[in-house]
């Protein structure tokens, strides 16, 4: 199916953001003595919002509410201007983005990363790119798997669900979609196995395609 809007999670399907996401939880734990983590470790822990990533990463025992809140300041205030570091685009995004711009396709962003944050990085990295929005995490806003962010793409692009589809690397972009009734695609180049996530699901209401590169991508996309 061709599609008139497509959906983009940002961390882990646009931007690999890892690197700079690890050096601001270590910076935020290394403040308080408390162990860091690798690479690894913290791709496991994201996709919910970087509060949520700090209650994660705080140990045992820390996890108050202003604990959590005073970590979540100074990972904040150092990743903010560390923010594109090491961050850069999947191979073959900025040509895939170029392409479905260029056939008509709509474009937007459906993030968990704060407001900042993700419209930072959507206008340093991709600046030609018209997107129709770029949602991020905001106050008082809930955050993916709740459908409300996909409602208000859809509102602010005119265009109804069946000619619409999530693109994402993870689990709650899949239930995000889900959730907001729309089709979803899973790549598998980001910070989740979602082959596996595939076949959890093969038999299930929410079966998935899974693409592996952006070329890939971007055939169904306009197929």
């Amino acid at each position: 199916m061709r599609y008139k809007l497509v959906i983009f999670d940002l961390d882990g399907t646009l931007l690999d953001t890892i690197d700079d996401l690890k050096e601001a939880v270590n910076h935020a734990m290394s403040l308080r003595g408390f162990p860091t983590f690798t690479r690894d470790e913290v791709m496991a822990m994201v996709g919910h919002g970087a509060r949520n990533l700090m209650r994660k990463a705080l140990p045992v025992g820390h996890k108050e509410d202003d604990m959590v809140d005073a970590a979540y300041n100074d990972f904040r205030a150092y990743y903010i201007t560390h923010i594109d570091v090491h961050t850069k685009p999947f191979p073959g995004i900025h040509d895939l983005l170029t392409q479905l711009h260029q056939e008509g396709v709509m474009l937007a962003v459906a993030s968990n990363k704060f407001q900042e944050g993700t419209e930072h990085l959507i206008k340093e990295f991709f600046p030609e790119i018209p997107f129709v929005a770029v949602l991020g995490g905001r106050p008082n806003f809930p955050l993916k798997p709740d459908p409300e962010i996909v409602n208000e793409v859809l509102r602010k692009a005119g265009i109804d669900k069946e000619n619409a589809v999530m693109v994402g690397d993870s689990d709650t972009d899949m239930e995000t979609a889900a959730n907001g009734g729309i089709r979803s695609i899973a790549v598998n180049w980001g910070y989740r196995n979602m082959r596996e996530t595939a076949l959890r699901q093969a038999h299930g209401p929410q079966h998935m395609k899974v693409v592996e590169t952006a070329e890939e991508l971007q055939q169904l996309l306009l197929s």
